[in-house]
Order: C-alpha cells, then sequence, then structure tokens
C-alpha cells in the first residue's frame, strides 16, 4: 500500500499537535490543518488516505466538508466531534463518515480507530483512480489525465508511470520497475532507460530538462510529486507561502546534489 498519508483537520491547536505527534510516531505521513480554509488548499493539492476531521471547525461545519470529500470518494474519514448524541453521529456516518470518535478520547483509543480504519483499506480491493492533483490516473479505463488534457500512452507505458507514481517519489531501480511494471521477465535493465524517455516526451514540459521524472545517480528513476503539487496550486507571492507553512502545511526535500536529469 506503500506509505500512509493523513491529514487532521482540528482547530484545538493543542489537540491538532498532540494527535500529529502519535500519528507520526506511529510512521505515518501527517499534514495539520486549522480549518477549512487551509484543508480545502490542502485536499485541493493531495488526497490523503485517511481525513480526521473535527466537526465544529472555527470557519465552518466539519461535516459539509466529509460530505464534499465522501462524493469524491478517495479517502476514509474519521469525524472528531463534541456532539454525543444519537442524531449527531447518525447524521455524520450518512454524511459519508467511516467513524465517529466523541470527544474527551483516550490515545490508545483514537489510534485503534486510525489503525482499524487503515486495515480495513488495506484489506479492500485496489483503488480504480489515483488523484495526484495534475496527474490522475484511471485504472479501470487505464487513462492518464495531465493538467487537464488525456494523454496517450502505450500499456508499457501506462504500466511504467503507474509503478513510479505510487512510489510516493521514493526512488526505484531499473530492476525494480523491471519487476513491477513488465509482465515478463526481462533482463536488460536498459529497457527501463528507453520507455522513461518515452514517457518524459509525453508528460515534461522540457523532456531534455524532466522535472517530474527524475534519474537519480546510481539508483534509477523517481517520480517528483512535489512538481504536481506546484502545478495544481495557483501562484502566490512568497509571503503567502510563509504563512502557509507556518499554519501547519509539511513538504520535504530531496537534495539537488542527488538528482541527475
Amino acid at each position: 500500500m506503500g506509505l500512509v498519508h493523513i491529514s487532521i483537520i482540528e482547530g484545538n491547536p493543542h489537540l491538532r499537535s498532540l494527535l500529529a505527534w502519535h500519528l507520526q510516531q506511529a510512521g505515518y505521513i501527517v499534514q495539520q490543518c486549522a480549518n477549512l480554509q487551509q484543508a480545502r488548499h490542502a485536499l485541493s493539492n493531495r488526497q490523503p488516505t485517511l481525513v480526521i476531521i473535527d466537526s465544529d471547525l472555527p470557519d465552518g461545519d466539519g461535516i459539509e466538508l466529509c460530505r464534499t470529500l465522501s462524493e469524491q470518494r478517495q479517502s476514509l474519514i474519521l469525524i472528531l466531534s463534541a456532539r454525543n448524541g444519537e442524531k449527531d453521529v447518525v447524521d455524520a456516518l450518512k454524511a459519508g463518515a467511516d467513524d465517529y470518535l466523541k470527544k474527551p478520547f483516550g490515545m490508545q483509543e483514537f489510534m485503534a480507530r486510525v489503525e482499524a480504519l487503515i486495515r480495513r483499506l488495506r484489506m479492500s480491493s485496489v483503488p480504480l483512480y489515483l488523484d495526484y492533483g495534475a496527474l490522475k490516473i484511471d485504472l479501470a479505463q487505464r487513462r492518464v489525465q495531465f493538467r487537464g488534457e488525456y494523454i496517450e500512452l502505450t500499456p508499457q507505458e501506462f504500466s511504467l508511470l503507474y509503478v513510479l507514481a505510487q512510489a510516493e517519489g521514493n526512488p526505484l531501480t531499473r530492476s525494480e520497475l523491471l519487476r513491477r511494471a513488465w509482465p515478463d521477465a526481462i533482463d536488460n535493465p536498459r529497457t527501463i532507460d528507453t520507455h522513461v524517455l518515452s514517457l518524459r516526451k509525453k508528460i515534461e514540459t522540457d523532456p531534455r530538462q524532466p522535472s517530474l521524472i527524475q534519474t537519480v545517480r546510481n539508483v534509477g528513476y523517481r517520480f517528483n510529486l512535489e512538481v504536481l503539487q506546484d502545478l495544481s496550486t495557483p501562484t502566490v507571492a512568497p509571503s503567502s507561502l510563509n504563512t502557509i507553512a507556518n499554519n501547519g502545511h509539511q513538504t520535504s526535500k530531496i537534495p539537488a546534489q542527488s538528482m541527475n536529469r
């Protein structure tokens, strides 16, 4: 299943930080949002595995956000709420929540609920649609949409792109790519280079200076998810970016010297 990304949308900063710390200790990748505005911005760039939503946010109703996410059917949803009535629970479940945890709660129960949801996802069927912002991969139709346009790929190019994207930005060796993306055993790892070159010509702005499919020196290739997020995000002033970062958004960087484009 790969790395599990979790978004916490909680107005209480102390509770939000506490939940994030426990989740990070358990090995999850965590993004924090303090309100609906931050959540919409974050979720427009990337759809996490699990979204944890406080029902009462400073700038709106968390249940409405739950309903919107449920219609997209791409993330599990756990509602946290001080509303303890039966009707409140029923309304949240009808809005698409996968689970409902009443406040106050203990950390052991919270982690058990999260782990149960992730376990349920791992036992379910493979998702039929992947959304990486600017890149959308339809596994049922085997179609790829990039920046709003459908890209014609060969079956092998599609498999290669899917495996690279599923690696969540982690570099894969040529041998790993052959094993995961090719239906038949192939002895020549350089076959990967030929297909990567062909794929770059179709999805890179400048195939001679690729930014999406990057060569990692002495390793293989990685798919640059950071670029996809940049392509999906409207241009904002640097001061605005600093404000966003200070409000809990986390980014990761790969040292530039490790890349050989």
